[in-house]
């Protein structure tokens, strides 16, 4: 019995001599690799706040280089113990390639909703216009998709991989917006007195903005009719309260001014992105 003992005794003995250094050190690199993954990620954590990264992306984005290097560290570690890791990461890299596949819709969504919260073409807030009939005010902005209130108060749920690879028209990047408006009067009326009449509703208007200065004038001419046209631009925060109602208005300036729009003729208002 006392033989049995003394021989495995020298067998363990024989084991942590042979092993007992490698495990040691494979422990500290653990340990150390550990903290210095922890500092890595709380650097980027520090990073991504000083850049002003979109914050919805902060978990995403630190949870995957956290991980990451978690996973190359204990690779690391038990290949110095003598682990053989090789099949375990060629079982592990199919697995991914089965997933990825699986997964294709979903990750074209997550890839798109990254590339949205960090090149920011567009922000909570924004009103944008994309392929596919897609108008709206951007509402909420999340990893896989965008949430989109539409003019008639719909909520449009849009995925990001959609987004990020369409042709997107964002009217509320500058703060300025400009119109467009046309109609046509009879020869009869006196083109400086219509300029005037224009001249004055526009820049009775607080939020006009004079850098672009607006232009009226008289645009093309036919045989019964001259077509005047308004650009101008106003500040973006009223710039709805301003356009809606402005065919009404010029319509009731010309006709205090004794100037008539002819049958059949209209005022036409075209918002300018």
């Amino acid at each position: 019995m006392e033989k049995d003992i003394l021989s495995i005794w020298e067998q363990l003995l024989s084991i942590i001599v042979t092993y007992g250094s490698q495990l040691l050190g494979a422990i500290i690199i653990l340990v150390i690799g550990w903290w210095l993954i922890n500092r890595i990620v709380r650097t980027i954590k520090k990073i991504l706040v000083k850049r002003d990264v979109e914050i919805s992306l902060h978990p995403f984005l630190t949870s995957t280089v956290k991980y990451t290097l978690r996973a190359m560290l204990i690779i690391a570690v038990a290949g110095m113990i003598g682990i053989e890791m090789t099949s375990f990461i060629a079982a592990l890299g199919a697995a991914g390639i089965a997933i990825g596949m699986a997964l294709q819709g979903s990750l074209s969504n997550l890839a798109g909703g990254v590339i949205i919260l960090i090149l920011k073409p567009f922000k909570v807030g924004d009103w944008i216009e994309a392929e596919g009939g897609i108008t709206g005010s951007v509402r909420e902005i999340r990893i896989f998709h965008t949430y989109i209130t539409t003019y008639n108060r719909q909520e449009l749920i849009v995925p990001n991989g959609k987004l990020a690879n369409a042709a997107i028209t964002n009217y509320s990047k500058n703060d300025i917006r400009g119109v467009g408006i046309t109609f046509s009067l009879p020869y009869e009326y006196d083109i400086d007195k219509v300029k005037t009449i224009l001249n004055d509703l526009i820049e009775s208007k607080s939020a006009l903005v004079k850098d672009p200065a607006h232009v009226i004038k008289v645009s093309s001419l036919s045989n019964a009719y001259r077509t005047f046209s308004v650009q101008a631009w106003f500040k973006l925060d009223e710039y709805w309260s301003i356009v809606h109602p402005l065919p009404e208005e010029i319509n009731k300036q010309l006709e205090a001014g004794g100037i008539r729009l002819a049958h059949g003729q209209s005022i036409s208002v075209e918002m300018k992105s």
